[in-house]
């Protein structure tokens, strides 16, 4: 299997890295026997006409939530430390230490998906590829430090030093000014894979220096193709998950596995029917957050609790919760806590925006109704409550109700208080 495998529905993007990744080969095999090519530097035989080389040492990738942003970047750094590429995407009857040179001889291409790069990159344990994604509401100036000096080393055994940041939307602008320096002036062999939902979430100083990929939400059939193919969901389910979610791969894949999901989102869509009286509103509001609240509170008992008795561990203190810190550690368990409270922000505001995107799902295909278009419904297990809904209202009442939930979603983001944001569309719902 391909590294390019699981990038679903992105066959131009796929055909650029890939490209890209045999250029990053070419550019390798010159600096061994030569010594000077440099990342984005004209490299003989880099596959195009003159020498020009696809392959530069910074790339952006953006999409819509669920486009497999991350996954395509990480299929990139693997293909960008392959030992043994292909000629064809069936393993090699060759022994495994067969020479790679022949490899390429035979027209192989980098990301085979067999090789020991292409494994340890995909699962997360290659020691020169870097994959960075923060479960707190930003990523910070002592983190970004942290990268830059990771990128400045030389590659301990891999082809490439490669660092993969899945949420550069969620860098401060500190942290951005600080990876701005990295990516102008990269270090030899040293490859950035940043990834955003636009171009607009990242600085415009760091986005003119990058190689910029724009990946498209994957189409539903495609969606439900993988789920199928890679985790063993039945038909009917993978295809309901994948309607349900629009294409969303992520969120397909934890509705067909997960019941408590199903259960959530079922509440999620019978709230318009909640809506009629100002009690109704409020109560429905509350419910949204307690369910958010839930969510981050079941994250806090299966990871905080593991994470503070091996931080206890760690510093030597007594066994037991109650046992006594050595002096001067307090500060260090002080930090956890803090990065423990800002994580369960997170969760519940990730959580509270999964409602208000099935939620707007939900209006959407009211709308549809109401105009008699010929697409597909995201929610057609609730059509009497669709129905009930579009012959009670107008479409402009219905996209009056799709803006109140989008400006729910803003306020989130401007961090108001999550209950006065959700009391304030629901409201906005019932008057329509």
């Amino acid at each position: 299997m391909a590294v390019w495998d699981d990038v679903v529905g992105q066959e131009r993007v796929t055909q650029e890295l890939a490209a890209a990744a045999r250029d990053a080969d070419a550019l390798v095999s010159a600096d061994q026997a030569l010594g000077t090519a440099l990342p984005g530097e004209p490299a003989a035989g880099a596959g195009q006409p003159g020498g020009a080389s696809r392959m530069t040492h910074a790339w952006l990738f953006t999409g819509p939530p669920g486009s497999g942003r991350s996954t395509a970047a990480r299929a990139f750094a693997a293909a960008l430390q392959c030992a043994h590429p292909s000629p064809d995407p069936r393993p090699s009857s060759a022994p495994y230490g067969r020479s790679t040179d022949m490899d390429r001889a035979l027209g192989g291409a980098p990301g085979c998906g067999f090789c020991d790069g292409c494994h340890t990159t995909l699962v997360g344990t290659h020691a020169d590829v870097e994959i960075v994604r923060t479960d707190l509401l930003s990523i910070g100036v002592k983190e970004t430090r942290d990268l830059v000096r990771r990128a400045s080393l030389s590659p301990a055994g891999g082809r490439w030093q490669v660092i993969v940041l899945e949420d550069a939307d969620r860098l401060t602008e500190g942290a951005g000014n600080v990876l701005l320096k990295a990516v102008e002036e990269p270090a030899p062999r040293t490859v950035w894979l940043l990834c955003a939902p636009s171009i607009e979430d990242v600085l415009p100083t760091i986005r003119s220096r990058c190689r910029h990929l724009s990946l498209r939400t994957p189409p539903v059939d495609a969606v439900a193709d993988v789920l199928m193919r890679r985790d063993g969901i039945a038909p009917e389910a993978a295809a309901a998950a994948a309607r349900a979610t629009q294409g969303h791969i992520g969120r397909a894949r934890r509705l067909a596995t997960d019941e408590r999901a199903r259960a959530r989102r079922a509440a999620v869509l019978k709230l318009p029917l909640r809506v009629d009286d100002i009690g109704g509103c409020l109560k429905a509001a509350q419910e949204l957050i307690d369910a958010a609240g839930e969510d981050a509170k079941q994250v806090a008992e299966e990871v905080d609790t593991k994470e503070t008795e091996e931080l206890r561990a760690a510093l030597g203190a007594a066994a037991g919760t109650g046992g006594r810190l050595p002096r001067g550690t307090a500060g260090v368990m002080k930090e956890l806590q803090d990065r423990q409270k800002r994580r369960a922000t997170r969760t519940q505001r990730d959580s509270l925006d999964l409602a208000l995107v099935d939620l707007t799902g939900f209006y959407r295909d009211v709308l549809a109704l109401q105009l008699g278009a010929s697409v597909p419904l995201a929610n057609d297990e609730v059509r009497d409550s669709l129905d009930r809904i579009a012959r009670a209202s107008t479409p402009a009442r219905t996209l009056r109700r799709i803006e109140a939930v989008l400006a729910c979603r803003e306020a989130l983001d401007r961090n108001v208080a999550p209950l006065l944001a959700v009391e304030a569309m629901t409201a906005a719902l019932r008057a329509g």
